[in-house]
């Protein structure tokens, strides 16, 4: 692979011709997205919508944002920013050569050039992926979590910000001194209505640095969105691949699906790009679409994930693979999500449920469980619990959810069935492992976990049908097994 010349803007013209490429010169376009969190989704998804419409208006180059690591910019900057997005189905592949990522910046390296082109007023739209767990809120109620060691740091050093919110407020701060507008923030992240949470964030963040700058920062846009793609982690192998296929070596193409779906509120005061050229529906209301989303995709990606890692699926195709599961994964969605969502007029949530039980079959994409599994603290409120909360008000039974509750419950106890530990990534980790080591019967280890309020609120925890059905579920995934568990799911 290192013989092979690197990707950049000099070698573009020498790729094969079967490779797509960018559709504009690249010289000519500027900056007017600042993206926070330039991980592997985010250039699977809204950068190569972006890429897609550049020809049409290239005002809307993005400036990519590491919070943390600076592996991303270490592996694209010498590229131009350039990278390859692999589209995979079972045995077929098409590569793209993105190019709408136009500049990458280290927050923790120069949180000053962050901020700078957060206030310049050539940036009209402040994107975000950053998981769950970066918006440093509680994901039982969706408030700012006023204690979290980064948002204090952030109110103590607001000209030196760690978080999101601390970015977002710091450069919406800057904006007003300037007397400049301020930009449209746009949540990409699975989270319930995301616009409206970062915007709760945001402002509360403002307001506890400066009533008049919350005051300002609640009128700003933050419309709501719902996103959809998969995309695993890229390996060796896959770089491997790519630079075979490209004869050029990239140092982080992307591997993903060919289905992708993105659904945006229209609301952009400072303007946006034509992003439903490529693709993208733009409504008055995202809640419908993102809550079948969340339940139906999500809320099955984890419970196929912890269920899958434990009886030994490195895959989630392998998941889908043990017996029971596909036959428990469609129970769970036709009988027991599918009742709780809104009207979809126009949509066959049918064919939608039987397109996602094939993308989790798809063999081409090596999605780890693992890798789904982490950061579930975070993720359990939006997938699995509110569905749960509405099949109890409305008497509903929710077994195969409550396995996958349970699923999660044996998964944070950090040792597999065969004894091995499990490398739990979750921001309560510590906590948890604190929690349960003195404890070692399945119920009691249970119950110290539902007692984790910024996971599982105060009604849950309190009501009798809940508890007795995870702890229940707990129990036998404990003693049989999951493959076991995952069997006898399926048949019921």
């Amino acid at each position: 692979m290192n013989q092979c010349p690197r990707l950049s803007n000099a070698t573009l013209a020498g790729l094969p011709a079967t490779v797509a490429r960018p559709a504009y010169d690249r010289r000519g376009v500027g900056i007017g997205i600042v993206h926070l969190g330039i991980g592997a989704f985010h250039r699977a998804h809204q950068a190569a919508y972006t890429d897609a419409v550049l020809a049409h208006d290239p005002a809307w180059g993005i400036s990519g944002v590491s919070l943390r690591s600076p592996e991303t910019r270490d592996a694209l900057a010498p590229q131009d920013g350039l990278y390859t997005l692999a589209v995979r189905d079972d045995e077929r592949q098409t590569l793209r050569i993105v190019g709408s990522v136009v500049e990458l910046l280290v927050a923790p390296e120069n949180p000053q050039a962050v901020l700078a082109r957060m206030a310049d007023p050539a940036v009209r739209i402040v994107s975000l992926t950053v998981t769950e767990k970066g918006y440093c809120h509680k994901p039982a109620t969706g408030e700012l979590d006023e204690a979290h060691p980064d948002i204090v740091h952030d109110l103590a050093h607001p000209e030196r910000p760690r978080s999101a919110p601390g970015f977002i407020v710091e450069a919406l701060a800057r904006r007003r001194a300037a007397g400049a507008p301020p930009f449209t923030l746009l949540s990409c992240d699975n989270l319930p209505t995301n616009g409206s949470v970062l915007k709760r964030i945001v402002t509360r963040l403002a307001a506890l640095r400066d009533e008049a700058l919350g005051a300002w920062v609640a009128t700003i846009a933050s419309p709501s969105t719902m996103v959809d793609r998969i995309v695993p982690a890229t390996t060796d192998a896959d770089r491997i691949a790519v630079a075979a296929a490209l004869a050029a070596e990239d140092r982080w193409p992307v591997m993903t699906e060919p289905f992708s779906q993105w659904v945006i509120e229209d609301d952009f005061p400072a303007g946006r790009p034509a992003w439903e050229k490529a693709g993208a529906v733009f409504t008055t209301d995202v809640a419908a679409f993102e809550a079948m989303k969340l339940r139906l995709l999500n809320g099955s990606h984890s419970t196929l994930a912890y269920l899958g890692y434990l009886a030994g699926a490195e895959t989630v195709a392998e998941a889908m693979a043990l017996p029971g599961m596909e036959a428990l994964v469609a129970g769970m969605m036709a009988e027991e999500i599918a009742p709780t969502l809104p009207p979809l007029p126009g949509l066959d949530l049918a064919a939608y449920r039987a397109a996602l039980l094939s993308r989790f079959r798809n063999r081409a994409l090596r999605h780890r469980t693992w890798q789904i599994a982490m950061d579930g603290s975070q993720k359990l409120p939006q997938r699995l619990l509110g569905t749960i909360r509405d099949r109890l008000a409305a008497g509903a039974p929710f077994q195969r959810l409550a396995l996958g509750v349970a699923a999660w419950m044996r998964y944070v106890q950090g040792v597999d069935e065969a004894g091995k530990a499990i490398d739990v990534r979750d921001p309560l980790a510590g906590r948890i492992a604190a929690l349960l080591a003195p404890l070692d019967a399945p119920e009691d280890r249970g119950a110290a976990l539902l007692g984790i309020g910024e996971i599982f609120g105060e009604d849950l925890p309190a009501d009798q049908v809940f508890r007795e059905a995870v702890l229940a579920a707990l129990t036998g995934l404990t003693d049989r097994g999951a493959a076991a568990a995952v069997e006898a799911a399926g048949r019921s």
